[in-house]
């Protein structure tokens, strides 16, 4: 396949209507993420990317990338890689709970379906060992031939990816213990090498035999020596690490935000391929008119001439869980609506979230959120159809029956938007129930009203929609832009296991500035858009 230097290339560039003009303030990302990582026979680097379910090959010293197994393909959330015997790469499946295998010819088998959580994966004298990382885990031997696994430990907390070392023990980390322990390929009694570490989520060999691993809560690179127990700290590059890789004698690390970095020496690093965002999902903009990008496992602010500055991720203390819908309420603090189906209120600056509902009965895929003119705040809940409202711990619906509800906010008059994703419209809700305000749009998601208009991201037909508040007109601001799938594709859905609870879906939020600016989440790219009227005249786009 050919190389590439993005992640996503649109059939055609951004078409804005007359008066408009596009930023692009954060650059599109190389990957969705970056997980697991192995070098592969031809020298390359081998990067799992779950968010994406896309494997790439990395040139180390070019940069470039080739897609080996693409987005919408066999393999769904690849987390983890290894190469067989026969050279074979065998693929573990976080969220379906699977191993695969693909071959030279690009066909791909499902080895085992049944394996919750399928996460670590290395091979040792033609044997394949995999783990499950989840509270409860084992860690196994798998046939080759799809005949039962082998259980070597269960009931493990969270085992992460693991490697044979020279002294033919099976070394692997606990995500949940903290902790790295190891065990003969034959079974037996594990023996734990080392404990209180900065959240270790890989293990692998330098060539003096020394466990280097990767600290995912802390951000450091690792080097033990299993032998004494001596820690030297390599590198420190940032929270998020998550796997890691000997070419020859160098060492590459991955990251969630899709940086791969290589590890120098003295504290050294290079940025083989720079950070992005992995998808983003929704944005929101506070009093101040400052800008915020909800990317799931992660939280930014963005500062122009600055970027983006993260606010929280997964191991931050007092993290709500992975944030799809985000709404700036006022003192730091924001609504979030969570995929573990909780809706809550959360302030970075003090690292405290409050649960306001969803706590003993979660909501089903929850997305966008907006805070009403009365201090509720409301959401779209996808899988039942509903929008509901929570103020002073009451629960109220306001409306049902809906079609994948995904966007929500308000007009100035305090009525309640809401798109509908799978009807192809966008309501407004009152007493008496769901009426039209704009239809014939093909899959509509976020959706914001400023400068008395109602913009709406029509994720399906990649445009950016302007409509009045009457729902009498309307005018296509932006067309093909990088939102939603990419073109010719149909992505498997992610299914979700705890903290990433599913099915995962993609989600193009937008929000605007009190200068009239609107921001969309281009997820397709990994980037955000700035689009601003520079006083044309609207009217002279195409009608949507």
């Amino acid at each position: 396949m050919a190389v590439s230097k993005a992640r996503y290339t649109g059939a055609a560039p951004v078409g804005l209507a007359d008066g408009w003009s596009l930023e692009r303030l954060v650059p599109p990302s190389r990957l969705f993420g970056a997980n697991g990582l192995r070098t592969g026979p031809d020298g390359r680097i081998y990067v799992a990317q779950v968010a994406g379910s896309q494997i790439s090959a990395l040139d180390i010293d070019s940069g470039d990338l080739e897609t080996i197994s693409a987005q919408g393909g066999d393999v769904v959330a690849p987390d983890d890689v290894d190469f067989g015997p026969e050279g074979d790469l065998y693929i573990t499946e976080y969220y379906d709970g699977r191993v695969s295998v693909r071959g030279a010819d690009g066909a791909s088998r499902v080895l085992r379906d049944d394996l919750p959580g399928a996460n670590g994966i290395t091979f040792y004298q033609g044997r394949l060992f995999v783990n499950e990382c989840r509270i409860g885990g084992r860690l196994m031997e798998l046939d080759l031939n799809g005949g039962a696994p082998r259980v070597l430990v269960e009931n493990l907390p969270m085992p992460n990816a693991m490697e044979v070392g020279p002294d033919g023990m099976l070394y692997y980390p606990t995500l949940g213990g903290n902790d790295i322990w190891r065990i003969h390929p034959d079974g037996g009694e594990p023996e734990r090498v080392a404990a209180d570490l900065g959240v270790p989520d890989a293990v692998k060999f330098d060539a003096e035999g020394r466990i280097v691993s990767t600290q995912v809560g802390s951000g450091e690179v690792l080097r033990i020596d299993p032998r004494n127990g001596e820690r030297t700290v390599l590198a420190t590059v940032a929270p998020g690490l998550d796997n890691l890789t000997f070419v020859g004698g160098r060492l590459f690390v991955s990251g969630f935000t899709g940086q791969i970095t290589e590890i120098l020496g003295g504290g050294r690093t290079r940025a083989v391929l720079p950070e992005g965002l992995t998808w983003p999902l929704d944005l929101t903009v506070d009093r101040d008119g400052v800008l915020y990008v909800a990317d799931g496992t992660y939280f930014y602010r963005f500062t122009p001439g600055t970027g983006l500055q993260m606010l929280g991720m997964l191991f931050s203390p007092g993290w709500p869980g992975y944030i799809r819908g985000a709404a700036a309420v006022g003192g730091g603090a924001f609504a979030v609506t969570t995929s573990n189906g909780q809706i809550a209120r959360w302030t970075p600056a003090i690292g405290e979230h409050e649960v306001l509902a969803g706590g003993s009965e979660p909501f089903d895929q929850l997305y966008g959120v907006a805070a009403g003119p009365g201090g509720e705040v409301v959401a779209a809940e996808l899988g039942t159809g509903r929008v509901v409202s929570v103020r002073n711990g009451e629960l109220t619906t306001l409306a049902s029956g809906l079609d994948r509800p995904m966007g929500v906010a308000f007009a100035p008059d305090g009525t309640c938007l809401v798109s509908e994703s799978g009807a192809g419209r966008v309501v407004s809700i009152s007493g008496s129930g769901a009426a039209t305000l704009v239809d014939g749009l093909t899959k509509p998601q976020g959706i914001v009203v400023s400068g008395g208009a109602l913009y709406i991201v029509d994720a399906g037909a990649k445009t950016l929609v302007r409509a009045s508040l009457d729902g009498a007109s309307r005018t296509a601001v932006a067309r093909d832009l990088p939102v939603g799938a990419p073109p010719g594709v149909d992505p498997k859905p992610l299914k979700g296991l705890p903290p990433f609870s599913g099915p995962q879906d993609l989600f193009a939020g937008v929000t605007a500035g009190p200068d009239g600016t609107i921001y969309v989440s281009a997820d397709a790219e990994g980037s955000v858009l700035a689009l601003r009227d520079l006083g044309g005249d609207l009217q002279k786009g195409e009608p949507a």
